[in-house]
């Protein structure tokens, strides 16, 4: 009963205390000065409550214009944006408070707060991701403005994190045209072109080898599926995707499966290759020492004979 009270007690006293501190809020915001709002907002700042300075900064930043506290009022709200989450509107205000302010000691970091916001508001791999390619070339551009930067290290290693993400999405992306091809050509046709894509752009992924047997796995069941006149050609390009896959892994865990698939193709060219030889010979006409044999000559049939059938 004690405990119940004693909590009680002190929920009153929090409930005082916010109460008096909201009004003491709405009070400053009504008839405080610029000034003194000024100095609130910074003090709002120091002590976290990033909401409270926000909405003090949001409304000095007009009536500060040509003002020396108004540099400091702009690159302190976009922190506050920052602190609490909102990234796209703090990644805008930090460039804003760079191009108005290049000459600025912040202008550095503002830039960096910049592309970090961006970072930070990247996609997850499963989404678009625009928003990803965005921070990439916005932390490359900081890089090249600031080469000597103490941020740059930082930089880098974001890149690359991002770049990890877009790579994880290429990934997901082949490996899905292979899941869902059923057999389907366009799909095993889509699934061959998304892997080289990959490969073209990750050569040094960790995902390379795998991609390597599902290549060569859509491309003969590419080839299996294939009508007559395509699968010859189609079967030795699994021949040549499997020396390319054992070249680079030649102790690979998918040796075994590719080597069937390798094998089989082979064995198809040969028999379609023969298939093809018999198919000429047939096609070849008998020689009979030039004589040839008059073609009869078959009349049209007349309207009366039409009448007779």
């Amino acid at each position: 009963m004690r405990k119940n009270s004693l909590a009680s007690y002190f929920l009153l006293i929090i409930t005082i205390i916010v109460i008096a501190s909201c009004s003491k809020f709405s009070k400053l915001q009504k008839t405080g000065t610029d000034q003194e709002k000024y100095d609130a907002a910074m003090t709002y700042y120091k002590k976290g409550d990033f909401y409270r300075s926000g909405l003090l900064f949001e409304e000095l930043i007009p009536l500060l214009k040509g003002s020396t506290e108004s540099e400091l009022a702009q690159f302190y709200y976009a922190y506050t944006q920052y602190q609490q989450g909102q990234y796209n509107t703090s990644q805008f205000l930090f460039k804003k408070f760079y191009d108005t302010y290049a000459r600025s000691d912040y202008a550095q970091e503002a830039l960096y707060m910049h592309a970090f916001s961006l970072y930070k508001d990247s996609a997850p791999f499963n989404l678009d991701q625009s928003s990803t390619f965005t921070a990439i070339s916005s932390l490359q551009d900081f890089i090249n403005a600031y080469p000597d930067s103490p941020f740059r290290d930082e930089c880098t290693k974001y890149i690359l994190e991002l770049r990890s993400k877009l790579e994880r999405k290429a990934y997901e992306k082949a490996k899905l045209y292979h899941k869902i091809s059923d057999f389907n050509m366009m799909s095993l046709k889509s699934a061959v072109i998304s892997i080289d894509n990959f490969k073209r752009d990750f050569p040094d992924s960790q995902y390379n080898e795998e991609l390597s047997f599902l290549k060569v796995d859509s491309q003969y069941n590419l080839a299996t599926n294939s009508f007559y006149t395509k699968q010859k050609e189609r079967y030795q390009d699994v021949i040549k995707y499997y020396k390319e896959m054992i070249d680079k892994y030649p102790s690979g865990k998918y040796l075994r499966e590719a080597e069937r698939m390798y094998e089989n193709s082979q064995e198809q060219v040969e028999l379609l290759a023969k298939a093809e030889i018999e198919r000429q010979k047939l096609e070849v006409k008998p020689d009979t020492g030039g004589a040839t044999k008059p073609t009869k000559v078959t009349a049209p049939p007349t309207a009366e004979s039409n009448t007779k059938k």
